[in-house]
């Protein structure tokens, strides 16, 4: 049903309207959904992957589902409630039907599939699957299930998504009782985080990958920061264009192993106002940006191993701006 719905949609032009730019990846993500793939988007933090899962699910047409933790279709009804007949009606829309979550070590099984409700287990007996509360795998039924930081969670929870992926069905173990779940599936994990988890290869198989990076090009991502960042004071294009041509020049920096992202850009588009406004003034200055760098990137990179025995992150970030500025503030007036 879904798929159908995407044959019909994905023909319309850009549908994909929140993200900016990244075309190639919009069309990967498109041509997998269009077969009930699930996906797997890699990248760096702050490009947006979260974004383009919620523009999916905005995709999604309102749909009637019966008003129970696990969304039954009310012509196919699963859930113990629903089969009884006691469930109600309610119209959901697509935003409704997105299910988030947010990959940890700490995540358990019992968070993704569901867990036995004390109080129900009084009520129907703790055999029953009455006493069975429905998890976010159940709840994402006839949605998105949304799976940010896919690598940061334990080898026990890959494990449990197996059957969900492979088969539509979870086995409820407790009770011996197999509930459907059908939904798209978009899971992200970021390749330069080493605190994590390895994916396992068996999991791996089940997805299709979608990889995504920065934004390809500096006006792309000026665009980007003007949508998404704060508003306060009048910030000249060419100082802007200055402030996030350096994070850019700062990611193809050879030295540096962990690079900042767009929220840098954002964090300095915004800061630089700020520090405008505390002085009074309507429009950014050079200073006023010169003095955001520090508090805003220092701390978004990670030197490589061969530089940082010779300097420290902020250090470099001072040796790297006054270098940048000097070189490029002659050609302009900011101050």
């Amino acid at each position: 049903m879904i798929q159908e719905h995407f044959k019909k949609t994905f023909l319309k032009g850009d549908i994909l309207s929140d993200i900016l730019g990244q075309d190639i990846i919009k069309h990967d993500l498109k041509s997998a959904l269009l077969v009930g793939r699930h996906i797997l988007i890699i990248g760096p933090p702050g490009i947006g992957k979260t974004t383009l899962a919620k523009n999916v699910a905005k995709l999604l047409p309102e749909i009637e589902v019966n008003d129970c933790g696990y969304h039954c279709d009310p012509k196919n009804p699963q859930c113990p409630e629903c089969r009884a007949g006691k469930s109600k009606k309610k119209t959901i829309s697509g935003e409704e039907r997105f299910v988030r979550i947010q990959g940890s070590p700490d995540l358990t099984a019992e968070d993704l599939i569901g867990d036995i409700d004390p109080a129900k287990a009084m009520q129907y007996g703790p055999l029953s699957i009455q006493a069975f509360t429905p998890g976010k795998i159940f709840k994402a039924n006839q949605g998105v299930l949304f799976f940010d930081e896919l690598n940061r969670c334990p080898e026990k929870l890959q494990n449990a998504l197996l059957q969900a992926l492979q088969e539509g069905y979870v086995t409820i173990g407790s009770y011996d009782v197999d509930l459907q779940t059908n939904f798209v599936f978009v899971g992200t994990m970021n390749p330069e985080d080493s605190n994590t988890e390895k994916i396992a290869d068996v999991l791996l198989d089940r997805f299709d990958v979608v990889y995504m990076s920065y934004p390809e090009k500096l006006e792309t991502e000026i665009k980007i920061v003007k949508k998404s960042g704060k508003s306060m004071v009048n910030f000249h294009d060419k100082l802007l264009s200055l402030g996030i041509l350096f994070v850019r020049l700062l990611r193809e920096n050879k030295n540096i192993e962990k690079k900042p992202g767009v929220r840098a850009s954002i964090g300095l588009y915004e800061r630089a106002q700020a520090n405008a406004f505390l002085a009074s003034r309507d429009t950014v200055t050079s200073q006023d940006l010169k003095d955001a760098i520090i508090s805003v990137i220092a701390h978004r990179i990670k030197l490589k191993p061969s530089m940082s025995y010779l300097t420290n992150e902020i250090d470099f970030i001072k040796e790297q701006m006054e270098k940048f500025l000097e070189e490029n503030l002659k050609k302009s007036d900011f101050t």
